[in-house]
């Protein structure tokens, strides 16, 4: 799957990364969270609120209006979901508008039992994006932030996912 979904074709003017996060609960759980298209908030530290501006969240086409936190260089962002698969775990959206520079925006997750621990509720996560370079900024400035913000995203997953998997096996 990672082949298929985070080996994406870069033109000369864009850039993207993988990310991968192991966490410490079981794929059903990190999945309802992750999937919930409609609250991205429940786990992206960045997001202040999410506004559904057509579609459940649970369809293709469905769109979000997301206010960012404070501090960023943006204060909105306009998003439309692409693809959600609840048997392979596989969630995709594109960025379509919004106060900021990330043209073209798209991101892939994936989820997929960890295989060394043999199903012992672990779960790893896969995100990758490609985006536009901005004018006047350099590939790797541009993948350093959005690596930065993905990976700030993915470690808020792993603490709250872990959290109420402890909850639940206590």
């Amino acid at each position: 799957m990672k082949s298929r979904y985070h080996t994406p074709i870069l033109s000369p003017n864009q850039c993207g990364s993988n990310l991968v996060q192991t966490i410490d609960a079981p794929l059903p759980l990190v999945w309802s969270m992750i999937r919930r298209f409609d609250n991205p908030q429940g786990y992206k530290q960045f997001i202040r609120s999410c506004t559904m501006r057509a579609g459940s969240g649970d369809d293709i086409g469905s769109v979000r209006e997301v206010m960012l936190v404070s501090g960023l260089p943006a204060e909105t962002s306009t998003e439309r979901l692409e693809k959600l698969d609840d048997d392979m775990h596989i969630m995709i959206f594109s960025i379509i508008g919004g106060d900021h520079r990330l043209m073209n925006y798209r991101s892939t997750t994936t989820l997929h039992v960890d295989k060394e621990t043999k199903g012992d509720g672990k779960t790893v996560v896969i995100e990758s994006y490609v985006v536009d370079v901005p004018m006047g900024n350099s590939k790797e400035d541009t993948c350093c932030f959005t690596d930065t913000i993905i990976g700030c995203n993915l470690r808020s997953l792993a603490r709250i996912s872990e959290k109420m998997a402890c909850m639940i096996r206590n």
